[in-house]
């Protein structure tokens, strides 16, 4: 019998700040210089951030391994919480962007934390 293994396009998370990326990307590449290398580089790499390490994780063998990597897109969750808040404050976006930024960034901490219990419940090294 075949196993079905998941794949890294399955895990939600993955899925959702993969979006979010791209969505910021677009945004953040039409500021003016100032804002883009300055808040927008940042908040981009953050966003970036999420996915990426989420994408590593998956790919490491160990759990600690993979759960430590899924740590670092928890954090960098958080710090695009608050370059979403400055974007905002600085009028570089308007209310509904940063209402979806914020409504999107604000369901990825429990989807995260849901796959580190799944990773540590499954895996057994």
């Amino acid at each position: 019998m075949e196993k079905n293994y998941l794949q890294l396009n399955q895990i939600t998370a993955y899925t959702k700040s993969f979006h979010l990326s791209n969505l910021v990307w677009d945004m953040v590449s039409n500021w003016d210089n100032f804002a883009k290398y300055t808040i927008g580089q940042q908040f981009v790499d953050a966003v970036d951030s999420i996915s990426a390490n989420i994408a590593e994780g998956f790919g490491r063998y160990h759990k600690k391994d993979k759960v430590k990597f899924y740590y670092y897109s928890f954090g960098s969750v958080k710090e695009c919480l608050d370059w979403n808040e400055k974007a905002k404050v600085r009028k570089l976006i308007n209310e509904e962007t940063y209402s979806k930024i914020f409504a999107t960034l604000e369901t990825l901490p429990k989807e995260i934390h849901q796959l580190i219990k799944f990773t540590n419940e499954r895996l057994k090294i």
